[in-house]
């Protein structure tokens, strides 16, 4: 697939739905042989209905289907039969309507004035009786039913209607009375609705469906780490290399939810973000907006604005400084730093889950609904504003949490705000403390971000990061495989050795080295254990060190010596 920046970015193949998918077909199969269904896809904005919509619909016109597709729009909760005068308005334009018009007989008046256009009053049948107005909706509701199920048979028939979240609450039920009736005819009735927009109708609805056993409901959830990075493959499938920090980078800021992932590559292909070479590769540069951040698609910041928008002035305060705080949140620094009381605060904490902006994680823990989200809030704050805002949440922190051990906890928050906030001892020292701690946790790639930061703080205070820095964060990243990464890190332990005359220190960045090239290149590491064992018999070393480290070379070189064309000597 050719990627251009003129063009929207869509993947060419659904991913993550074959489960889905087969159901949905097998399913059709039934319709075909007269047996009625009734299907429910559910899932966030985002998430992939339409498109798994769009999948099962080419699967139902490929088997000779009828389809009639009608949408709900945000106007709609206020207009009686929206989505169904949509879907009957492009039915009665095609050649079916004379004979509809027939099969409708008297009943045609009935729907006269809701398609006065195209349903003239007829004047060859007699008014039909007034009845009230409960009656009156019954009867409508007998003349929808009456013409979709005529149209049922041969051929089957998909019935659509999407957006359901927006839909008034009469269509909700007649939508019920023909899901009722439908068991004993060819057609396939198939709702969508955004699980996180559900109003009380549709509620109402839904558990009507459940308590009768009318519907089966799927929902769509979010796109594993692996089925991101399929995507991906299906997407640039003419670039050769992608790099490994892409499908991470998209997984972290989308959680996997697929529209996220499309407008996300747009915008980072529109700025630079992402640039491709000639052979094919990709590079990715995420440094590359003026400010350091993402850019966030436009289709995202409208989401968060037309959600914010009735915040009360309140709300929207703690919103920002929740954004600051990060993706999650603790309740006890945001009360502090509103100085509000808990009950307060609780009522704010509910505005935000109702805006669809943040869930509960906990009692004490919130979390934005996407990182997306929390990010078009951040960047929408001046710089100077997050500066300020990341120093006032690093020092509550460190006045809430003031044990050793409770600090200790919040090590990756404090290296985080600290950093952001431009104080940059305490970003030095919280940040090697932090990557120390992600290291000593088997986190090689959180103990990297905690490490980079601590090195930039080091250059901002004019002063060399400390060789401990660089050989931890060495250390992480021979673990993630990121091999140049980590030589070019032990080879600055190296010369920073050399040059504080640090031999213990020297032998051990000689010793970093050998490991690290044993997955690349044997004669390399003969040469860099040679250097160490010379440095180690022309200085003392501390013994039990020494000892375990020179056993070790003993092991490796006895492993990799058949491999090579001239044994090494053992290291004695």
């Amino acid at each position: 697939m050719t990627v251009s920046v003129d063009e929207p970015i869509i993947c060419p193949v659904l991913i993550g739905r074959s489960t889905e998918l087969t159901s949905l077909s097998t399913l059709l199969e039934r319709v075909k042989g007269g047996q009625g269904q009734v299907v429910v896809l559910s899932g966030e904005a985002g998430i992939g209905k339409s498109r798994l919509m769009m999948e099962t619909r080419a699967l139902a016109v490929a088997e000779g289907f009828l389809v009639l597709q009608g949408s709900c729009f945000p106007t709609d909760q206020n207009c009686p039969y929206a989505p169904l005068l949509d879907l009957l308005r492009s039915f009665l334009t095609t050649d079916a309507r004379a004979r509809t018009i027939a099969e409708l007989g008297p009943l045609t008046a009935t729907f006269s004035p809701l398609l006065p256009d195209l349903l003239p009053q007829p004047l060859e049948h007699p008014l039909l009786p007034q009845l009230d107005v409960e009656q009156e909706k019954r009867r409508l509701f007998a003349g929808l039913t009456h013409v979709f199920t005529s149209q049922a048979d041969t051929p089957p028939l998909l019935l659509v209607i999407e957006d359901l979240h927006w839909s008034d609450d009469t269509s909700l039920e007649f939508l019920h009375y023909l899901a009722r009736r439908c068991a004993s005819h060819g057609f396939l009735l198939l709702l969508t609705y955004r699980s996180d927009e559900v109003h009380p109708g549709l509620l109402h609805l839904l558990a009507q469906l459940d308590r009768e056993r009318l519907a089966r409901e799927y929902v769509l959830a979010r796109l594993t780490r692996s089925e991101v990075e399929a995507m991906l493959q299906a997407i640039f499938a003419e670039q050769r290399v992608l790099p490994d920090e892409l499908g991470e980078t998209l997984s972290t800021l989308t959680d996997g939810n697929p529209f996220f992932i499309e407008e996300v590559l747009k915008s980072l292909l529109t700025s630079g973000g992402i640039t491709f070479t000639d052979s094919g590769w990709m590079r990715l540069l995420l440094s590359a907006a003026p400010d350091g951040h993402l850019s966030i698609p436009r289709s995202v910041q409208d989401a968060v604005s037309q959600r914010s928008r009735r915040l009360s002035p309140k709300a929207k305060q703690l919103l920002m400084l929740a954004a600051v705080a990060g993706r999650r949140f603790d309740v006890q620094v945001l009360q502090r730093l509103l100085r509000c009381k808990a009950s307060q605060l609780v009522g704010l904490l509910q505005e935000l889950v109702a805006a669809q902006l943040v869930v509960e994680e906990s009692a004490d823990r919130f979390s934005f609904r996407h990182a997306l989200t929390r990010q078009a809030i951040y960047t929408g704050l001046l710089a100077r504003e997050r500066r300020a805002l990341h120093r006032r949440v690093a020092s509550t922190i460190e006045q809430i949490f003031i044990s050793p051990t409770a600090l200790d906890a919040h090590l990756a928050d404090l290296a985080y705000h600290c950093f952001e906030g431009e104080e940059w001892e305490k970003a030095h020292e919280y940040g090697q403390r932090a990557g120390e701690k992600a290291l000593a946790l088997y986190t090689p790639r959180a103990a990297v971000e905690h490490l980079t930061r601590a090195v930039e703080a080091a250059s901002y205070l004019s002063m060399a990061a400390p060789s401990s820095l660089y050989r931890t964060r060495g250390q992480a990243y021979e673990l993630l495989g990121e091999f140049e990464r980590a030589r070019a890190d032990y080879e600055q332990v190296l010369v920073q050795a050399q040059e504080a005359q640090e031999t213990f220190l020297e032998w051990q960045g000689f010793s970093d080295l050998g490991f690290l090239w044993a997955s690349r290149d044997y004669s390399q590491v003969g040469q860099w254990f040679q250097r160490a064992l010379d440095l180690a018999q022309l200085a003392v070393l501390p013994g039990t060190t020494h000892f375990r480290i020179l056993s070790r070379i003993d092991l490796l070189l006895a492993m990799i010596t058949p491999f090579l064309d001239a044994p090494i000597p053992m290291v004695r």
